[in-house]
């Protein structure tokens, strides 16, 4: 289902993004801010509206609801262990402490569970301090980060590696990024018993209306992912025909998906009309939508989690606003931002959706400018 919208000229939204393409920001980007029936859109630059886009880490909470489908159905069960679906992932080992090297292990106190999973407090995941030793694994072994879809490896060797590797912390202990959303796709694929591309296409994009959404994309029809460099400039990342331009070996639960963002738009209004599509018919339950868009975490672990959440909580596969610290914060915002310069919000209470798509890689947590002038319109709007 395609949406109607204000002229694409219309307001300030256009004149931003035209902005950042001529001061060189980004060499494109598109964007949607959605309140109370009205829909305005812009894009500028390499990007249009239909252009599909490596969405990164926005990809998370469609993983999250896949999951979630799977609990309405009663195939996977929150305080179920997950070793029952990932056998690997029994006799797991924990770092004596976050410093230590990882050989000073100890065994984990519990099983991980599937709500440790969906939580990201399985302790599995990147901490605040980088330089931890147990976190050097999950780049090395894992290729975590950046995203490069074609040199993980296939689901089960994934999943055997990871279980070789100790966690960071006990399960349940601490919030920790991206691993465990990784876990969920691979999670997903064995409750379901079908590949995780083929879950989610049955099951979310088919019955929303998400044509363009998938772990790649057409030949010809993806831009270029560009990294900036130290003096400004931006350089080729990811040309047209590179790592998701084929069908990767390893679907990424955690940030592999390329959509729009007509398709992104999609998926939110879904979440902000309770788990509805816009036909009226129910892919998810209103009680699986609440579970997304709660924070589960503690105020400890929000503050030990600053440099990802900025004292906001985690839901289920996205970010959850609790305090108000800049203009665009309202509790029970949910949704989260991608390394890949993305970013997609979704308000129930209120109906404001926002998304921001561009191909200007991240170079940390720490949301760039763009993106908090993109916000920052769409909350005075």
């Amino acid at each position: 289902m395609r949406t109607t919208d204000e002229p694409r000229g219309a307001g300030g939204l256009q004149a931003l993004l035209e902005r950042r393409v001529a001061d060189g920001t980004v060499p494109g980007a598109v964007a949607l801010v959605a309140r109370e029936g009205r829909v305005e859109t812009a894009a500028a630059g390499e990007l249009s509206r239909e252009s599909p886009v490596r969405i990164a880490s926005v990809g998370k909470p469609v993983t999250a609801a896949a999951a979630l489908q799977l609990v309405d159905d009663g195939v996977l069960a929150l305080d179920d262990p997950v070793e029952r679906w990932l056998p690997e992932l029994a006799d797991l080992r924990v770092v004596r402490t976050p410093r230590a090297p990882v050989t000073d292990t100890v065994p984990a106190n519990r099983p991980v569970t599937v709500r440790d999973v969906m939580e990201s407090r399985a302790g599995y995941g990147f901490s605040t301090d980088f330089t931890l030793p147990a976190l050097a694994p999950l780049f090395a072994e894992l290729a975590q980060a950046p995203p490069r879809p074609q040199q993980v490896a296939p689901p089960e060797e994934w999943t055997a590696a990871l279980a070789g590797i100790p966690m960071l912390h006990q399960p349940g202990e601490a919030w920790l990024y991206n691993t465990c959303s990784d876990i969920q796709g691979v999670l997903i694929a064995r409750a379901a018993g079908q590949p995780l591309d083929r879950v989610l296409t049955e099951r979310l994009f088919e019955p929303l209306g998400m044509p363009d959404t998938a772990f790649h994309a057409p030949p010809g029809r993806l831009t270029p992912l560009y990294h900036p460099d130290p003096d400004g400039t931006l350089t080729v990342a990811d040309p047209p025909d590179g790592q998701w331009s084929t069908p990767p070996p390893f679907p990424s639960g955690a940030g592999g998906l390329v959509s729009t963002l007509d398709d992104v738009f999609t998926f939110l209004r879904m979440l902000r009309a309770g788990g509805r599509a816009e036909d009226g018919r129910r892919v998810l339950s209103l009680g699986a939508v609440r579970l997304m868009t709660t924070n589960h975490l503690t105020e400890r672990q929000r503050k030990d989690s600053e440099l990802f959440l900025e004292g906001q909580g985690w839901g289920y596969g996205g970010s959850v606003d609790v305090v108000r610290r800049d203009p665009w914060n309202t509790p029970g915002r949910y949704g989260w931002v991608g390394g890949t310069g993305t970013a997609a919000h979704v308000v129930r209470r209120t109906g404001l959706v926002t998304v921001l798509l561009t191909q200007r890689e991240m170079t940390g947590p720490t949301p760039p400018p763009l993106l908090r002038e993109f916000w920052s319109y769409a909350a005075g709007g």
